[in-house]
């Protein structure tokens, strides 16, 4: 017996979570539930993050939280419940199977089915933003090794759950490549651990492409956090509709599961709402907590009831559905379905699986770090580099020389060309001399001859070498 903790939400959340916890009951799950409020009405009673701190000690206690849509109310000062689980949990997996159900729903591609598994947690989502100059602002983009490892290794344990065959990775390395690079730096890692499965890499806009196109060609696809999101929304709408589409947000300590869709307070209490996004959710926790059977058992008789032509009115369709029924009536069918498979759609089959086993992140030995020179970034409203470049040599002290002035990156000086367009937004890199050396020191002492030459410093960078290989960008066209 596991115990859950089950929140109903807001708008269609009651309804599809009653409907669903009867469904996966009525195959034999073997949960106990406690249930908590959240979302619109302890937003309203004050509560900003839309959570009480009992609340929060109910989820961290029971470790596996299944949740239905909640509404966050319109105006400022309201936090996204998602969100906020999700990092204070640390559910850094967010797991989302796209399935086409032809010829029963409606899709372009008939035999898909891919699972997105996306970082969580880091990336551009850490939400780090500044305003440099009057016309430059900044978003940190965070990649962590343990951030990597984690989802990478994820994405492997849930191929080899599943039977899947093949993980393939997207990212942007040929550009990014200290953040992307590192993302596939350790998906190369961790597939030679799982010779069984096959693996592959993709640049994020062809890769993007050819799924969209032809997602057959895939079967787990893995990816930060921000290609994840975009690309997981789409895979979700042209399997047919992301109502039906269901979400797992893995942690080491904690799990939550949901529908991806809304809480679509217009179709609430009228006993019209689909179920089977939540349902799907549910699955995945069975699943997740090793209770296969059952999420084998819920499944099939889900595709048969689909099979039957049995349709809520999101998905009845004329010719092709046989039956419009509303949430209580469906689910009641996904109960006298339960031990049937479908005739047309592909079974699932999950009752030789065990529970991911997920080992915690070790950290690894540190390596040797060595300073190698440091970036000033300096805001200048001029237009000319090699006057900058002038400007920003007063500033040189004790061996360390400015080499390279770049503009959104791009090399500017020393051989820039006057085509470039350039903003008020100037990386100025500092390097020794050779036989010098630099420290914290001589980078003190650059900032204060900034200060004496009137050179407004925005920010510092220091650019270093981890056992001997040196870990910063070039400027492009250097």
């Amino acid at each position: 017996m596991t115990k859950i903790t089950v929140a109903k939400g807001d708008g269609i959340g009651p309804e599809i979570m009653d409907a669903t916890l009867e469904i996966i009951k009525a195959a034999g799950a073997k949960i106990e539930i406690e249930e908590i409020e959240v979302g619109e009405k302890v937003y309203l009673a004050g509560n900003t993050s839309g959570i009480s701190q009992e609340s929060w000690d109910v989820i961290r206690r029971n470790k596996v939280f299944l949740k239905a849509p909640i509404t966050t109310p319109q105006g400022g000062g309201y936090k996204s419940l998602n969100v906020t689980t999700r990092k204070f949990l640390g559910l850094y997996s967010n797991v989302r199977p796209c399935r086409s159900l032809h010829p029963f729903v409606s899709t372009k591609h008939p035999v898909m089915d891919i699972v997105i598994v996306r970082e969580n947690e880091e990336d551009l989502y850490a939400g780090i933003e500044h305003q440099q100059t009057d016309e430059v602002v900044q978003c940190l983009k965070l990649i962590s090794r343990p951030g990597c490892e984690k989802i990478v290794r994820y994405a492997f344990e849930y191929a080899k759950q599943q039977n899947r065959k093949k993980v393939t990775c997207f990212t942007k390395d040929n550009i990014m490549k200290q953040t992307d690079g590192l993302f596939h730096q350790v998906f190369d890692e961790i597939a030679k651990e799982y010779p069984e499965i096959e693996n592959e890499h993709w640049i994020i806009d062809i890769g993007a492409a050819k799924m969209a196109d032809t997602p057959e060609a895939f079967d787990v696809i893995v990816m930060p956090n921000l290609y994840g999101d975009v690309l997981s929304d789409v895979a979700a709408q042209i399997t047919g509709s992301v109502g039906l589409a269901g979400s797992a947000n893995i942690g080491e300590e904690c799990s939550m599961f949901e529908a991806i869709h809304g809480s679509a307070p217009r179709r609430a209490g009228q006993n019209l709402a689909n179920p089977s996004g939540l349902l799907q959710g549910a699955i995945l926790m069975l699943n997740h907590i090793g209770q296969t059977e059952v999420a084998e058992k819920v499944q099939n008789a889900w595709l048969k009831t689909l099979e039957d032509g049995i349709h809520t009115y999101d998905i009845y369709k004329e010719g092709t559905s046989k039956q419009k029924v509303g949430t209580k009536e469906f689910a009641q069918a996904v109960i006298n379905n339960l031990g049937k498979k479908p005739d047309i759609l592909k079974p699932v089959s999950y009752s030789n699986n065990s529970a991911l086993q997920l080992p915690k992140y070790k950290r690894k030995p540190s390596a040797k770090k060595e300073l190698l020179g440091v970036d000033l970034f300096v805001h200048w409203p001029g237009l000319d580099p090699n006057e900058l470049a002038e400007k920003v040599k007063k500033i040189e002290a004790n061996g360390i020389k400015l080499t390279m002035i770049t503009n959104r990156g791009i090399k500017v000086w020393p051989d820039g060309f006057k085509e470039t367009f350039c903003t008020d937004h100037w990386r100025c890199r500092f390097k020794p001399t050779e036989g010098s050396s630099i420290n914290n020191t001589n980078i003190i002492q650059l900032l204060n001859n900034a200060i004496n030459e009137k050179v407004d410093t925005i920010k510092t960078e220091n650019l270093y070498a981890f056992d001997g290989k040196a870990s910063f960008s070039l400027g492009q066209g250097q």
